[in-house]
C-alpha cells in the first residue's frame, strides 16, 4: 500500500484475506518440497477457530534432506564466497520484495496468530529493516589486523560457520524468523528454519520472495513442523553448526542438552522475560510514561518475550498512575485483527487461552485485581482474555515470578531506588527493563545495576538493527541484532604469515 493510498477498512482487509493464497508445503532447495512420510498439521485462526489450511510436519528424514541442501549449496560457495557487494545487493532486494508483499506477509501472520493488523504491518517492515541493515553491512565490514614482530602479519578474520538452523516461535512469526535469518545470510551460512507450528505461512513465502531476490537455492529452507519432533532433530543435527532460537526458557534448555548430546554446536537462546518497569516519583512525563506502561503489556496481547509485566511504581506517584492506567485500559479495542480499530486481538490457542486463564485464578488469590480478571468474546472471538491488572503484588507470588504471555500486568509500590532495584533483579530472567526519572545520575546508576541485556529510560523496551538485544539471567545466551548478531554465525580464524 503506497503512502499516497488510503487506508484499508475492515471491509478492505477481509476481501484481501478471501483471496490470499494459502500453501504450507515446506521449501527446501530453492522450490516447494513434499514431505517424505506426507504429515501435515492443520493452521487455524484463532479468532475464528476454523483451519487456515495445512501445513507440511516436516519429520526428521526432511530434516536430513534440508541440511543437505544447505550444506550443498554452502559449499559450492554460491552465496558463502559470494562478492560482498552480490550479497549486499541480494539481501537489499529481498529487504524490497518484503515491503513489496507487506500486506500479503501481515495477513498471513494477523490471520494465523491473531496479530491485530496494524501490528503486522509494524512487523514486516521491521523484518525489511533487518534484512536491508544486515545487507548494508556487507561491502562495509573489515578483518582485523594484529599487532605482530617484524616480519610477520597477523590477522583475525570472521568467517561463516556452515549450516545454520533458526526455530522461532509464534508471536512474531515474521519478524522473528527475520532476526535469526539475516545476520545468518549476512554472515554467509546457508539457512534452515524451523517455523512454530502455529505460524509457518509467512516464513514460507518469505523463502520464495527470497529465491525471487536472488538468493541461491539452498541458502534458506524452510521446515514447519512439531518442535518436539523437527526442532528435536534440527537440535541434535550432526550437520548443522549452529542453532539460533526464540522461545521459552525451558525450550531453549532442551536445545543445550541436544547439542551436548551431538556435536556441540553452539546453541544462541532468546527465552523468557518477565521485565521490569520502575517509574519514579520524579517521573518527566506522567502521560508518556502510562502509555507505555498500557503498550509494554498490552501489544499483542501480551505475547511478547520481552513484555513488560512488573509495573514497579513508587509510593508518591502510585495512586495518580494507577488512576491514569486505568482509564487508558478503558480505551483498549478488543476484536476483530482485520479491523484497523481493533487494538487487542485474541490468543493464539485454546491452549494459551487455558494457560493465561488459570493465571486470572492464581491472581486473584495471590493479589488485588484492580482490573478486568475475566475472559471475554469480541466479534464472534472467544480466545479474548480482558486486559488485566492485579495490585499487591509480592515478589514471591507467582504473578511477580512466572511468565504469563498475556495481557496480564502485576503491580508492585517501592519506597526508595534501592528497593525498585531489588525488586526489579528478583526474577530468574533478566531480558528488558525500563524506567522513568529526570535524575540523570540515577539513570545512569540503574542502567548499571539493572540486571537485563536492554535498559530503556524514559520510554519502553527500544530496540533497532543498531543495537544487540537478548538476555541475561534464564533470559537466554548471545545477542540478536547488530554486529553481535551476526558475528555469532560466525568463525573467529587467526592467520599468522612469517615472510
Amino acid at each position: 500500500m503506497s503512502s499516497t493510498s488510503m487506508p484499508l477498512t475492515h471491509a478492505d482487509w477481509q476481501q484481501r484475506a478471501a483471496t490470499l493464497s494459502l500453501d504450507g508445503t515446506a521449501y527446501i532447495d530453492g522450490h516447494r518440497y513434499a514431505t517424505r512420510q506426507g504429515e501435515s498439521l492443520a493452521s487455524v485462526n484463532p479468532m475464528t477457530g476454523t483451519s487456515l489450511t495445512t501445513v507440511a510436519a516436516c519429520g526428521p528424514a526432511d530434516i536430513d534432506v534440508a541440511v543437505a541442501a544447505a550444506r550443498r549449496a554452502f559449499d559450492t560457495g554460491a552465496w558463502s564466497r559470494a562478492e560482498p557487494t552480490t550479497r549486499r545487493r541480494c539481501l537489499q532486494a529481498l529487504a524490497a520484495q518484503v515491503r513489496d508483499h507487506a500486506e500479503e506477509l501481515a495477513l498471513l501472520d494477523s490471520l494465523e496468530v491473531g496479530k491485530c493488523i496494524h501490528e503486522a504491518l509494524d512487523d514486516v517492515e521491521e523484518a525489511a529493516l533487518l534484512f536491508d541493515w544486515f545487507g548494508e553491512l556487507q561491502d562495509k565490514s573489515y578483518d582485523q589486523l594484529a599487532p605482530s614482530p617484524n616480519n610477520v602479519q597477523a590477522t583475525v578474520a570472521h568467517e561463516p560457520l556452515g549450516v545454520v538452523a533458526a526455530v522461532v516461535p509464534w508471536n512474531f512469526p515474521l519478524h522473528n524468523a527475520a532476526v535469526k535469518v539475516a545476520p545468518a545470510l549476512a554472515a554467509g551460512n546457508s539457512v534452515v528454519l524451523k517455523p512454530a507450528e502455529e505460524s509457518s505461512l509467512s516464513a514460507l513465502r518469505l523463502a520464495e520472495l527470497a529465491t525471487q531476490a536472488g538468493l541461491p537455492p539452498g541458502v534458506l529452507n524452510v521446515v514447519p513442523g512439531y518442535g518436539h519432533i523437527a526442532g528435536e532433530a534440527l537440535g541434535r543435527h550432526a550437520d548443522v553448526d549452529a542453532l539460533g532460537f526464540t522461545g521459552s526458557t525451558e525450550i531453549g534448555k532442551r536445545f543445550l542438552v541436544y547439542s551436548g548430546e551431538s556435536n556441540m554446536k553452539p546453541v544462541w537462546l532468546e527465552c523468557g522475560g518477565k521485565s521490569p518497569h520502575l517509574v519514579f516519583d520524579d517521573c518527566p512525563d506522567l502521560d508518556a510514561a502510562v502509555d507505555n506502561a498500557v503498550a509494554g503489556i498490552f501489544t499483542n496481547a501480551g505475547q511478547v518475550c520481552s513484555a513488560h509485566s512488573r509495573l514497579l511504581l513508587q509510593d508518591g506517584i502510585a495512586e495518580r498512575f494507577l488512576e491514569a492506567l486505568q482509564v487508558r485500559i478503558e480505551a483498549l479495542v478488543p476484536g476483530d485483527p482485520l479491523d484497523p480499530s481493533t487494538t487487542l486481538g485474541p490468543l493464539v490457542s485454546q491452549a494459551q487461552f487455558d494457560k493465561v486463564r488459570d493465571y486470572l485464578a492464581v491472581g486473584k488469590r495471590e493479589a488485588t485485581l484492580l482490573y478486568g480478571g475475566e475472559t471475554l468474546q469480541a466479534a464472534g472471538g472467544t480466545l479474548f482474555v480482558a486486559p488485566t491488572v492485579f495490585t499487591d503484588v509480592e515478589p514471591h507470588h507467582r504473578l511477580f515470578q512466572e511468565e504469563i504471555f498475556g495481557p496480564v500486568l502485576s503491580v508492585t509500590r517501592f519506597s526508595d531506588e534501592h528497593q525498585g532495584v531489588t525488586l526489579a533483579n528478583a526474577s530468574q530472567y533478566g531480558l528488558a527493563a525500563s524506567l522513568w526519572t529526570a535524575d540523570l545520575g540515577r539513570a545512569h546508576r540503574l542502567c548499571d545495576a539493572l540486571q537485563a541485556g536492554t535498559v530503556t529510560v524514559n520510554g519502553v523496551d527500544a530496540v533497532s538493527p543498531q543495537t544487540p538485544f537478548g538476555g541475561m539471567k534464564q533470559s537466554g545466551i548471545g545477542r540478536d541484532y547488530a554486529l553481535a548478531g551476526m558475528h555469532k554465525y560466525m568463525a573467529l580464524k587467526t592467520r599468522w604469515i612469517h615472510y
